[in-house]
């Protein structure tokens, strides 16, 4: 049998999460939410990115810890994660969660299971992100006219605290890009993913209760995003589609960043992404730029 027909017979799923060691209590709720889920996980993988890990027991599956010597940030560490998961070789789809979000109900993987039984070209699945009193960020909803977080359908981005893979859409456009270590790695994957014809879909049901928080809260988060958006721009697009993003985005930044400091941060890690390398080019075609645009968000804002 091959994967793709046993992936729309019954869909394996894997739980990839990552954690620096900073918030053992809200890993244990967690894996306590995983475990409270009427369809549970082939396997469930553990990364201590750069800490070292307790060992976890007393779940109806067992959580394989790998502790890595150094942070390698977000996308690293789950790359990491997906490595573990290949190698078992019993999982077709993988579902990542932010450490400190927990799951609310129990039919959130059984109900993943049905979207990826359905639909054999579905690579993407985004979760909505809440707060504990149901809020969701206007920046959490993945699309341009943000108002409704209820509203379900395909996109062209996804959350990165909770979201589900295809492994064989992973196989095809590939993993996190590590060098990226924090912000945007997102949006090069989800490029990827719908430049090689797979869905992205925005499944508001699928609820991550996740605290309220400022992607600025973290100091190189200036730096980072102008540095990173300048590599997924030279990475991802068409060449006249470049200055137009990046025009675009700095106007946005001007707008937007009302700290000097945070300004002069940015400033910085625009002219490193300038400077360095940005990985390997593979431009979207002009068709993906177009179905991007049908979807209501061309890769220009």
């Amino acid at each position: 049998m091959t994967d793709r027909h046993r992936i729309s017979e019954l869909p394996r799923l894997g739980v990839a999460i990552v954690t620096m060691g900073n918030r053992p209590k809200d890993v244990d709720a967690l894996l306590d939410s995983v475990a409270m889920q009427d369809a549970p996980p082939a396997r469930v993988v553990m990364i201590g990115n750069g800490t070292v890990l307790p060992t976890y027991t007393g779940y109806p599956f067992e959580v394989t810890t790998v502790e890595l010597d150094d942070n390698l940030g977000c996308p690293g560490g789950r790359n990491v994660a997906l490595a573990r998961l290949r190698e078992f070789g019993d999982v077709d789809v993988a579902v990542e969660l932010d450490d400190d979000g927990l799951l609310v109900e129990a039919d959130v993987f059984s109900t993943i299971r049905r979207l990826y039984a359905e639909d054999p070209r579905l690579g993407v699945v985004g979760f909505r992100i809440a707060d504990e009193l149901g809020e969701t960020q206007r920046r959490h909803v993945p699309r341009l006219r943000a108002k409704d977080p209820m509203r379900r359908g395909l996109v062209t981005a996804f959350l990165g605290g909770g979201h589900a893979f295809s492994m064989e859409m992973l196989a095809e456009t590939g993993d996190w890009p590590a060098d990226f270590f924090f912000t945007h790695e997102e949006t090069d994957l989800a490029w990827r993913a719908l430049d090689a014809g797979w869905k992205v879909l925005y499944e508001p049901s699928l609820l991550l209760q996740h605290p309220k928080t400022s992607p600025a809260r973290h100091a190189v988060y200036h730096r980072m995003t102008a540095r990173n958006r300048v590599w997924l721009a030279r990475r991802r697009l068409p060449l006249l589609l470049i200055p137009v993003y990046l025009g675009v985005w700095t106007a946005i930044t001007l707008l937007r960043t009302r700290s000097l400091g945070g300004l002069r941060a940015w400033a910085a890690g625009f002219v490193e992404g300038v400077r360095t390398s940005a990985g390997e080019r593979r431009p979207m075609k002009w068709r993906t730029v177009w179905r991007m645009t049908r979807l209501g968000r061309p890769p220009l804002i």
